[in-house]
């Protein structure tokens, strides 16, 4: 890793409490509940905190995975979601605190949110999801746990997903995920070139997706990564799994935030999804 790039991503990760600021008009439930309780999970890699949203009586699980590249590593920057979904679905949410680059590199963060994720999935129903690499590492964890057979998750909510870094960038992409900003994360996060097509780095590249959970795939019409949701989709029904898909007109890659008025729609539609997918609901 060159130096400038490990610099780069060592401010990243120590400022995003400071700079990344994008849900704060999106507040809309779940303001009343306490403060998230935060538990210690084992993983393959050592420990992570979780912060755990407690509503009463919950009918369920969601495990969320934030966003922030694979370089920032600031869980809250989600508190916002976490709390809406806590409180508007009626389900305990897990918000995982994985580790991030330059501190480590791929697969520890994809490791440690299914080990994160499999440690509450036992005896309850659980739905996972995520914004940007959180969507992403969303939809590695529902691979790996199709591949080991070990649980299922009901759901799995996409949100403006990463989910092809192997392909170079588009040089002429708009929106405010660069290039050099993607090119950033493969060089610090997958330095190995021959890692970035593995199904849990790329899960746009894995060669089955049969088997999946049923999948809510949301992106925005300018964000320069709506082209992997817009494949994902595509191969997840080719593969004959459940996708909902959902496309913000005119917005990039805070797409809720760049129409706050749809977004309560869209917030609201999403969590009765999961609300009804880890109380069986869905399946009546």
């Amino acid at each position: 890793m060159r130096f400038g790039d490990r610099l780069t991503a060592m401010v990243m990760h120590a400022s995003a409490r400071w700079t990344v600021r994008y849900g704060e008009t999106l507040r809309f439930a779940g303001n009343d509940l306490p403060p998230p309780e935060v538990v210690r999970v084992p993983t393959r890699h050592g420990r992570v905190r979780v912060y755990v949203y407690r509503p009463p009586n919950p009918c369920g699980v969601y495990v969320h995975f934030h966003g922030g590249a694979w370089l920032m590593r600031y869980p809250a920057m989600d508190d916002w979601w976490c709390r809406y979904v806590a409180a508007t679905a009626g389900v305990t949410v897990y918000n995982v605190d994985f580790r991030c680059g330059p501190y480590v590199a791929f697969p520890v963060a994809q490791h440690q949110c299914f080990d994160a994720a499999s440690r509450v999935a036992t005896g309850a129903r659980v739905a996972v999801g995520g914004f940007s690499s959180g969507g992403g590492l969303a939809a590695a964890v529902c691979l790996q746990a199709r591949d080991e057979g070990s649980w299922r998750p009901a759901l799995q909510v996409l949100g403006v997903p990463a989910l092809d870094l192997a392909s170079d960038p588009d040089p002429a992409a708009g929106g405010m995920i660069s290039p050099g900003l993607r090119d950033l994360v493969r060089r610090v996060y997958f330095p190995d070139p021959s890692t970035r097509g593995h199904p849990y780095a790329s899960p746009l590249l894995a060669p089955e997706l049969t088997g999946l959970p049923r999948a809510i795939v949301l992106t925005g019409e300018h964000d320069a990564l709506r082209g992997d949701g817009d494949r994902y989709t595509a191969r997840l029904r080719e593969a004959q799994v459940d996708v909902v898909y959902d496309r913000t007109p005119g917005a990039d890659h805070y797409f809720l935030t760049d129409d706050p008025i749809r977004a309560r729609t869209t917030m609201a539609w999403v969590a009765e999804e999961i609300r009804r997918a880890v109380s069986g609901a869905a399946s009546e």
